[in-house]
């Protein structure tokens, strides 16, 4: 693969960009992590992370979702409010992210040339789930990226990815920066 590190620093700034426009609630988030999430799909494939190339795809769409669900996902269409997931909820979640986990890591290290299989598929399986619940404007996202964002920055480090790893220790903060924002607006609705 040609060397990626400027298409690897357009997609750091852009996500560390699109994390601090979520921390903020603004629905920019969506539009300028489109740009991340489509270069880092060439990013990963180059380094036969395929996990996490399957799950960028998969961020493509969901930058879709995402910005039509907190702009139109409310209550009779309006803007959607942050919630917080009830307790039985969050375990099957838990539960469910943990067992794609194991058969994830178990088809990626049966069936490809994976450098990671396990811990790609973790932050994989987890991303999905984290994702999502970003995009429902579950508070509760935040929590899952800060255990992903941690595992992630070892993968990255391991696989030569330094820029990644940094970007996603930068991530590791703005979960903390966004779980306290959403925290407020969640007291004030």
């Amino acid at each position: 693969m040609a060397d990626t590190t400027v298409v690897e620093a357009i997609a750091v700034v852009s996500g560390v960009v699109a994390v601090w426009l979520a921390t903020r609630e603004h629905i920019g988030t969506w539009l300028v992590g489109l740009v991340s999430v489509v270069l880092y799909v060439y990013i990963f494939y180059g380094a036969k992370l395929y996990s996490d190339m399957i799950l960028h795809v998969f961020y493509v769409g969901v930058q879709f979702y995402g910005w039509y669900s907190w702009r139109h996902g409310g209550a009779g269409r309006d803007p959607l409010p942050v919630t917080r997931l009830a307790r039985r909820p969050l375990l099957t979640i838990i539960a469910g992210t943990l067992a794609g986990t194991a058969l994830w890591g178990w088809g990626m290290s049966a069936w490809t040339d994976a450098a990671l299989p396990w811990a790609d598929a973790f932050t994989t399986v987890a991303s999905f789930v984290a994702q999502f619940l970003m995009a429902r404007k579950a508070i509760d996202h935040w929590v899952f990226w800060f255990v992903i964002d941690t595992v992630a920055i070892g993968v990255y480090v391991m696989k030569g990815l330094n820029l990644t790893a940094v970007l996603y220790f930068i991530y590791l903060l703005l979960c903390i920066s966004g779980y306290r924002n959403w925290r407020r607006s969640l007291q004030d609705q």
